[in-house]
């Protein structure tokens, strides 16, 4: 299945946020209208966590039914449960400790202090994705939220790095990472294009390469981001500085 790329651009990060934040809300009313539950994978990094931020403080917050989601995550950093710097610690402060998800419903990465080491963690995680799934290895993503740096990286798959052809696992231990912690755990491209919908966000002037790449085409094993597709749905939002390098025919004017 081949599905449209959408540009969506917003003034600035802020406005970015709170548009996603609208969206993802009235869309999780509709899925939970549709189905029992809905799956959604979450993602770090500033605007990321702005967008969860601004979930929690929008007034339609509680109209979703947030004892029937269920949480994971794209990726995390290898370190201790509760740092500051784990992409989990950062969502549960930003929204997950102010809202009606049952525990069982949050599915974090390990930590580094869990008794794993690496490779297992990334197998654990493996086995409870799989143990979540009807019908597969996974359960279908209805939502995946995805960030992307300057380089182009996907969660944490990064240019020339192993970890973006993989296409036999699920989840994949990620070592010597271009950026900090070295250590890192992520799913893997296959999961996240057999998402529903996949939404990126990113903001600020040194995206807008990858972001023009991406849409122009380039290899995802240079441009991870390239690489994405989402089953019925890959939209990207963006702030303006972002989409400097987008072609005006591939912004879209609407959802």
């Amino acid at each position: 299945m081949t599905t449209a790329r959408r540009v969506l651009v917003h003034s600035d990060k802020q406005a970015l946020a709170g548009a996603v934040a609208a969206r993802f809300i009235t869309k999780v009313v509709d899925l939970l209208d549709q189905q029992a539950t809905v799956n959604i994978a979450l993602t770090g990094g500033t605007v990321g966590i702005a967008i969860l931020q601004a979930i929690n403080d929008s007034s339609a917050r509680d109209s979703i039914d947030w004892s029937r989601v269920s949480l994971w995550w794209g990726d995390e950093r290898w370190l201790p449960e509760g740092d500051a710097e784990r992409n989990d610690t950062q969502a549960r402060a930003a929204l997950i400790d102010h809202i009606g998800v049952l525990p069982e419903s949050v599915h974090p990465f390990a930590a580094s202090d869990a008794g794993l080491e690496l490779d297992a963690a990334a197998e654990a995680y493996a086995l409870e994705l799989a143990e979540a799934s009807e019908t597969g290895d996974f359960p279908r993503f209805d939502i995946t939220f995805l960030g992307v740096g300057p380089d182009g990286h996907i969660a944490s798959l990064f240019p020339d790095y192993p970890g973006i052809q993989v296409t036999d696992a699920t989840v994949v231990p990620v070592r010597n990472s271009p950026k900090p912690p070295p250590e890192r755990l992520s799913l893997t491209l296959p999961v996240i294009n057999a998402s529903d919908r996949v939404w990126l966000a990113l903001a600020g002037p040194d995206k807008a390469s990858a972001l023009g790449l991406a849409l122009a085409g380039a290899s995802p094993y240079e441009v991870p981001v390239a690489g994405v597709e989402g089953r019925l749905r890959t939209v990207f939002f963006v702030d303006e500085e972002a989409a400097a390098e987008v072609p005006a025919e591939l912004i879209a004017v609407e959802y």
